[in-house]
């Protein structure tokens, strides 16, 4: 089992900036890909940002301002966030998958999640 903490959301201005972290413990040896979704209100989980071994993948919407950064002890993600904009408004997930896979930007293959941090752009 993987356990998941997601903190550093809040309220920041349009055109602000933002990192989110994620904490993860338990058995994180086994976890192979770590991504970040979010969900804003009456809208459904998206997909964010992940990292594996090797690579990331970013969400075209966010490409150019968020990056996903693993931390020194390889237990702890950020995602650090640069030109927020209003419709970046929503909950972000941390997400973790005890493989690698193959479709990273469907929620249905990570296997663990966090309880979310609201992140509010204001205009």
């Amino acid at each position: 089992q993987v356990q998941l903490v997601e903190s550093g959301g809040g309220l920041v201005q349009a055109g602000g900036s933002l990192t989110v972290s994620c904490a993860a413990s338990g058995r994180t040896s086994s976890s192979q890909t770590m991504g970040w979704f979010r969900q804003a209100p009456g809208k459904g989980r998206e997909f964010v940002a992940c990292i594996t071994w090797s690579s990331t993948y970013y969400e075209d919407s966010v490409k150019d301002r968020f990056t996903v950064l693993p931390g020194a002890d390889k237990n702890t993600m950020y995602l650090q966030m640069n030109s927020l904009k209003p419709e970046d408004t929503a909950v972000y997930y941390c997400a973790a998958s005890s493989r690698s896979v193959g479709d990273y930007w469907a929620p249905n293959e990570y296997d663990y999640w966090g309880q979310g941090t609201q992140v509010t752009v204001s205009s």
